[in-house]
């Protein structure tokens, strides 16, 4: 997995992601849909890291050889953009006794875009995401 050009002006929007697991490690059973997205260009991963909060909330990482064979695609995808002190602040959010994935992705589809934005001098001021669970609820019909 390429890890982007930092000084290109290409580049899409950059995100990241939290994914705890409650029972355990995760299982991989993700790992082929988050390939496809790098495989058709839509996502590039910049950096991964996988750790686990014990039940007296100390967070260690797990090394990606000990999650099994299917993690491997995930060796030297890191790029060190994910400090100490970002683990820390994305564990605080962990339960206890969880397991998680923090992912930082750049958004590929979106750098022809963004790059233009940029160019035409706009910045990005505000941005979100809304939860589909709300989103889901908004949709349903009302009874």
């Amino acid at each position: 997995m390429a890890n982007p050009d930092p000084t290109s002006t290409e580049l899409g929007p950059v995100d990241y992601l939290v994914i705890e697991w409650t029972d355990g490690r995760p299982t991989g059973e993700a790992i082929p849909y988050l390939i496809d997205l790098v495989d058709r260009g839509i996502v590039r991963i910049i950096d991964i890291t996988f750790v686990q909060k014990d039940d007296a909330g100390v967070v260690t990482e797990i090394a990606i050889d000990e999650l099994g064979a299917d993690f491997a695609v995930f060796d030297g995808a890191a790029t060190a953009l994910l400090g100490s002190d970002d683990v820390s602040e994305a564990a605080a959010v962990l339960a206890p006794g969880t397991a998680a994935a923090i992912v930082v992705w750049e958004n590929v589809w979106a750098a022809p875009f963004a790059a233009a934005v940029r160019r035409n001098g706009g910045q990005v001021v505000a941005s979100g995401r809304i939860p589909v669970d709300a989103l889901l609820a908004t949709l349903e019909p009302q009874v």
